[in-house]
């Protein structure tokens, strides 16, 4: 490996992972870091990733994490309702890595974000530039200030929608609790969604690294055809071998069962479930000159194994 390392927060996680096993497979060989608390697994050590101590909410930790550093993938978030830890990571941490890459020359840093950012509302193809972000949560609050911090920088900002696959404690487990305690469409499923595999996503992000940005752009990441819910639910219980729902609700009404049974889940959480949110994702895709790929009713089966390790899911 030569030339400067590739920085990665989050390089433990779920897309971090991703991002991970992209930028080791692809050629040329990159030297590639990965900020973490924690000692990284052998797995990753014997593929020559190289291990930087640091925590996002110890800014302390962050000086000189980006010397010899060309590009930062700032793909670490927290994403609970926590909001003192919401600004400690995706504000305060973001701030201070950002203040590190400055003293280090490193111009080039890609965030994480969610198209969580925009908040309520019914979306139906739309480009980048003609949503406002109204976010609803501490998270997202948290998370577009750290877009903003981004992109004052200088750096890009990439908003996924729903991701799968394997490492996925989010979106399909939540959606297989609701399915259990609620058996039943919302709306016979005819809501439409943009989703991206996860390890989709991870190509892009080693994409990326290197091709030339402009700065202070944003993209969504999703696959350009939308998924219905009743495709989603299909694919999910076909492969997992559960039962499809045997009755439809209507959106209201299926609202106030799974506020019942399922407190946790979020007035906006169900929303992004029982009406459309899809987004034209085409920039992106020019950008780095990938094909995204079939769609979730393909996609889904590489991640069978993990999912089926979850259940039961209570």
């Amino acid at each position: 490996m030569t030339g400067k390392s590739i920085l990665v927060t989050g390089g433990t996680g779920f897309i971090g992972g991703a991002a991970l096993r992209a930028l080791v497979d692809a050629e040329p060989v990159t030297s590639v870091r990965v900020l973490s608390r924690q000692p990284l697994p052998e797995s990753l050590r014997a593929r020559g990733v190289l291990h930087v101590r640091g925590d996002l909410t110890d800014p302390s930790t962050l000086r000189g994490v980006c010397e010899g550093v060309s590009t930062v993938l700032h793909l670490a978030s927290h994403v609970g309702r926590d909001r003192e830890l919401c600004d400690m990571v995706n504000r305060h941490g973001t701030t201070a890595l950002l203040a590190d890459a400055r003293r280090h020359g490193v111009s080039r840093v890609a965030y994480m974000s969610t198209t969580a950012v925009y908040g309520h509302g019914v979306h139906r193809g739309q480009s980048e530039t003609e949503l406002t972000p109204l976010p609803v949560s501490p998270a997202s609050h948290s998370r577009l200030y750290a877009e903003q911090a981004v992109r004052g920088f200088g750096g890009i900002v990439l908003r996924p929608h729903l991701v799968y696959g394997v490492g996925d404690v989010w979106f399909i487990p939540t959606l297989l609790r609701l399915l259990q305690r609620v058996p039943s469409w919302i709306q016979d499923g005819a809501a439409k969604v943009s989703v991206v595999c996860v390890d989709t996503l991870g190509k892009v992000l080693s994409g990326l690294t290197r091709i030339p940005w402009r700065a202070g752009e944003t993209y969504h990441v999703s696959h350009p055809r939308p998924a219905s819910f009743r495709s989603i639910v299909r694919t999910v219980c076909s492969a997992l071998r559960l039962d499809l729902p045997s009755r439809s609700l209507p959106v209201a009404e299926h609202r106030e069962v799974a506020r019942r049974v399922m407190p946790e889940l979020t007035d906006h959480q169900h929303e992004l479930l029982a009406s459309d949110h899809w987004y034209d994702s085409s920039r992106i895709w020019r950008k780095v000159g990938q094909s995204p790929g079939p769609g979730f009713s393909s996609r889904f089966a590489r991640a069978t194994g993990w999912y089926r390790s979850l259940l039961p899911i209570g």
